[in-house]
């Protein structure tokens, strides 16, 4: 391209191009501020240089007219494009860039599949109209979309940012990201943090985040996110937080979060309004969960869900309905976790109430006899746990035994040889089965009498195989 054929915008950035100097046209007038996209693409291939000075695109307020094709071009210049309007999307699919800045740009989108850039790459406080394609990219730097608005025409299926298979070299930063539509990220990695906080994800009814197998070096920092639709992580591996502090998540009548199959380092949840659908957590491995119950939604799936500690500390009564919103299954794992829970933070009688429920909820899942039969045992002695509920069945009995034999004592069998009478020994005999005191053989009770010394025996029996399988289930629990 000869330079007698550039407008006096286009000669500036000529000029400027072999020295890397800044060319600022946000102070002209709109129609000096045009320049052609293929002047662009004809500078970074072979724009001119000067010894001993390093090339670079840096300008700000132009407006990008025609397509800006650089498909598996290999730009080694430093390309920064401002606060500039591009009237068509770029397309850097395939190639290979030092560092891009589009900061406070406005595009009708970018095609950038599989770009490989050795620096950053800023997209700062852009304003995409249509998708960001940036699928397979690899970026050694980091990725900034800090203030960046997303949205796509009516009736576009595909994600508005699309980062699947992406791999990202520092941190990528979205913080007060804005976007209408799906965010995808499936089997992206950051070898950094990803930052969410205070980003604005909208897609009622459909995928607003969706990353399974994303790997993250550091941390997920998602604080004040606000999400309408639903946001996918599953199979995500995060060492350090995922923080999900005063976040607002909202799916109505479908799943607002899916973290299954994860391992994360520590996850907070914590200060926020309840969730608005479901909240499913199965299979994942977390050391430590700050949950406040108060978030969780109606329907929460656990199965299988694995952690090391649990905090705030709150009576298990806050904590249990969380167990029993998973479904009418059955998971004794979900209760053994809150109770070594409450145990390694040293609060014995949380756990011990804990196990309790535990038996309760299996109990509904027995066959009627075997219902009856925990019943007895609940209000016996609470499954084991209430060791001392049995001494007081146990004292009640005797009293109304001891009353009842005292006003009407049994005639001895052989009166020559029977002791006294004492009708407090007589009902610890019939109640207790592996003691005698020799009331019992020497004395035999009739009519109504004999009828409550057979309701005694009975409530002995059960007494006495309701307390032992009490204390073997407590010992093989120690």
């Amino acid at each position: 391209m000869e330079i007698n054929d550039l407008t006096p915008a286009e000669q500036r950035l000529w000029r400027a191009f072999a020295t890397g100097t800044a060319v600022d046209l946000r102070d002209t007038g709109a129609d000096e501020r045009a320049i052609r996209a293929r002047v662009l693409r004809a500078l970074l291939l072979n724009g001119p240089h000067e010894p001993g000075e390093i090339a670079a695109m840096k300008i700000a307020g132009a407006r990008i007219t025609g397509p800006l094709d650089l498909r598996y071009a290999t730009v080694e210049s430093v390309v920064r494009l401002s606060h500039c309007r591009f009237d068509e999307v770029p397309d850097l699919s395939g190639s290979q860039l030092k560092y891009l800045n589009l900061t406070g740009s406005r595009l009708p989108g970018l095609a950038s599949a599989r770009v490989r850039v050795d620096g950053g790459m800023r997209l700062t406080s852009c304003l995409f109209r249509g998708p960001v394609r940036l699928g397979g990219a690899q970026i050694a730097g980091a990725l900034y979309l800090e203030d960046a608005e997303i949205t796509a025409p009516a009736g576009t299926e595909d994600p508005v940012l699309q980062l699947h298979q992406a791999n990202v070299g520092e941190d990528l930063c979205a913080s007060r990201l804005r976007t209408r539509g799906e965010i995808r990220l499936d089997g992206a990695r950051v070898s950094g943090s990803l930052r969410l906080e205070e980003a604005e994800l909208s897609n009622p009814g459909g995928r607003a985040f969706h990353s399974e197998a994303l790997e993250v070096g550091a941390n997920v920092m998602c604080r004040r996110l606000s999400a309408h639709g639903r946001i996918i992580l599953r199979g995500a591996r995060i060492p350090g937080l995922l923080d999900l502090l005063y976040c607002r998540l909202s799916n109505p009548g479908g799943t607002a979060m899916q973290a299954s199959s994860c391992v994360i380092g520590e996850v907070w949840l914590r200060k926020g309004p309840p969730i608005e659908g479901m909240l499913n957590l199965r299979r994942t491995q977390i050391e430590h969960l700050n949950l406040e119950p108060e978030m969780l939604p109606d329907h929460v799936r656990i199965l299988d869900l694995t952690y090391t500690s649990l905090t705030p500390h709150v009576p298990p009564e806050q904590r249990l309905p969380m167990l029993e919103r998973d479904g009418d299954t059955f998971d004794p794992h979900s209760y053994e976790q809150l109770t070594a829970a409450y145990r390694r933070s040293g609060d014995d009688r949380a756990a011990r109430l804990v196990q309790l429920a535990k038996q309760r909820r299996h109990r509904s899942t027995l066959s009627w006899y075997g219902r009856l039969w925990g019943h007895v045992q609940d209000a016996a002695v609470g499954y084991g746990f209430r060791p001392l509920r049995a001494f007081g069945w146990l004292l009640g009995l005797l009293a109304v035994g001891s009353v009842a034999y005292a006003l009407d004592p049994p005639p001895p069998l052989k009166p020559a040889e029977a002791p006294d009478f004492n009708p407090v020994f007589f009902t610890l005999d019939l109640l207790v089965p592996v003691i005698s005191f020799g009331q019992e053989a020497a004395y035999a009770p009739e009519g109504w009498s004999q009828w409550l010394s057979y309701v005694l025996v009975l409530a002995g029996w059960i007494l006495a195989t309701t307390i032992l399988a009490g204390v073997t289930r407590t010992v093989s629990r120690q």
